[in-house]
């Protein structure tokens, strides 16, 4: 078992409750159901993704998100759609799944404007509203983009919450990249030191009386 490849989503599960993460991701004795909003937040992914790339027309259900898709259509570049993007230990590119993998994530959209030295980097959100809006997932896919495309100088971040039209924006300039990968670090390397140790203390939170699925746990509203 490995800790490895991690991603945005890995760190943020770990952060919640390292004994529900070992559970799900390490042991996998456990797995987490799909909720009608998950499958919900994939169909509307999916509708955006063949909207951009294919010009395909949106379903009459999902029109309520095409004004603001048009906006990012009409951005001058190369639209990426469903972008995989893999880096080594030593934060070099490398194939989503090479061998050597070590960190991966997908971002929903990427505008590449070679021209200006710039790429957007869009994540589609299917929540209400921006409440619990977190941008480190822009922070990772913004220094990947400075890997991936070495010329690239500035990277425009956005969690696009397609049901409010609401944009969560952040921008991201070259310099940035030690200040942030020295964050992320600290972080994968708490992770880690969990799986050497194996130690998996569980955090206590107003999730687990109804919403953990992991009924062991001392912790667990079921018990």
């Amino acid at each position: 078992m490995s800790i490895t490849p991690w991603s945005f989503s890995k760190i943020k599960s770990f952060e919640q409750c390292p004994k529900k993460f070992y559970h799900l991701k390490v042991a996998k004795d456990y797995k987490e159901p799909e909720t009608e909003a998950m499958l919900y937040g994939t169909a509307v992914h999916l509708a955006a993704e063949e909207y951009i790339r294919d010009g395909t027309p949106l379903p009459e259900k999902y029109n309520y998100c095409k004004d603001v898709l048009d906006v990012l259509n009409g951005i001058e570049g190369e639209k990426l759609c469903e972008l995989e993007m893999g880096l080594t230990e030593n934060l070099e590119p490398c194939g989503f799944r090479d061998d050597n993998v070590w960190w991966r994530g997908i971002a929903d959209l990427v505008i590449l404007n070679k021209r200006t030295k710039t790429a957007y980097v869009v994540d589609y959100k299917t929540s209400k509203n921006t409440r619990y809006a977190d941008k480190g997932q822009l922070e990772l896919m913004a220094m990947s983009m400075f890997k991936m495309y070495p010329k690239l100088e500035k990277v425009k971040g956005g969690l696009l919450f397609v049901v409010c039209g609401e944009l969560i924006k952040e921008d991201y300039s070259k310099p940035d990249e030690p200040r942030l990968w020295e964050k992320w670090l600290s972080d994968y390397n708490r992770m880690e030191q969990a799986f050497e140790n194996d130690v998996w203390n569980a955090h206590q939170s107003g999730l687990c009386r109804r919403h953990c699925i992991v009924t062991e746990c001392v912790h667990n509203g079921r018990n």
